[in-house]
């Protein structure tokens, strides 16, 4: 799958229209059809538009549609802000912020430091591409036994125990791969992406059947439900706070004070300090 291929507008634009029932649209009284979604006559019509001018979006042949039309768009097929921000990168690529392609990213010392420091939460460092570019110990323990950890998106679809680890796997793999997907739009051309996208592609069913759905999402503050294999089951939240200039994330993983998550937590700390103490001299 070519991440670069050149009508990401319209293949974004034909799976929102799929996804938009007849009903989200106004069409109460809809008859019963053979496909999903609406009609590209239905979708040009609520938005003002000929259906020849959105036939020629989707189809690729018209590429610089307006700010008054997207936003009819979006409008039409119930785009939230992260999606709606997408598809005005999609038809403006040139406004994008630029971006060093293929870039190794670097952690900042005084980043490193603040992961360090967090020794009581699981802490961690996400870079624009979905990559995990550093973790505290704490962190390390409570992805133990998952492989592919170098990447979020690497991990949920080929770490075999994920699944397990994910009480709602469907809805953490969406998550990821909108997230995934958002990392695309801005930098197309990023051979990482490029070959992280055909590697998903290659090896998952369920990569490539989330991947047509063409959702995107920004990560931002939420609550996890994750299953430890020794803690059991775990309700944490995720506080993200994004790195200026760099496009990372820092994020640390609290628990409800007092509630069993945070003692799980105080376990997995102390456990993992037993441990790695020093052996006392002899």
């Amino acid at each position: 799958m070519d991440i670069g291929q050149s009508n990401l507008l319209g293949d974004f634009l034909r799976a929102r229209r799929e996804a938009t029932s007849p009903a989200q649209a106004g069409f109460l009284h809809a008859p019963s059809r053979r496909t999903p979604g609406l009609r590209r006559e239905e979708v040009a019509m609520l938005a003002g538009v000929s259906s020849s001018y959105f036939i020629r979006l989707e189809q690729g042949r018209e590429r610089n549609p307006s700010a008054q039309v997207l936003s009819a768009l979006a409008r039409v097929l119930r785009l939230d802000p992260d999606a709606t921000a997408y598809l005005y990168s999609l038809a403006h690529p040139w406004a994008r912020p630029p971006v060093e392609t293929g870039a190794v990213e670097q952690v900042s010392p005084s980043l490193l430091r603040l992961v360090d420091l967090s020794r009581h939460v699981p802490a961690l460092v996400l870079g624009r591409r979905l990559e995990v570019l550093a973790l505290n110990p704490l962190a390390e323990a409570l992805y133990e036994g998952l492989p592919n950890l170098d990447n979020c998106a690497r991990m949920i679809y080929l770490s075999p125990g994920a699944v397990d680890f994910y009480p709602d796997w469907e809805k953490a793999a969406r998550a990821k791969t909108a997230q995934l997907r958002t990392a695309v739009a801005a930098d197309p051309d990023d051979p990482y992406l490029r070959d992280l996208v055909a590697e998903l592609t290659a090896h998952s069913a369920e990569f490539r059947r989330i991947w047509a759905l063409h959702e995107v999402q920004v990560r931002g503050n939420e609550e996890k439900e994750l299953r430890h294999p020794r803690l059991g089951d775990l309700t944490l939240s995720w506080e993200v706070l994004s790195v200026s200039g760099t496009g990372q994330k820092f994020i640390s993983l609290g628990a409800e004070p007092g509630s069993h998550s945070e003692k799980a937590l105080m376990e997995l700390a102390a456990s993992h300090a037993a441990h790695t103490a020093p052996s006392p001299a002899v």
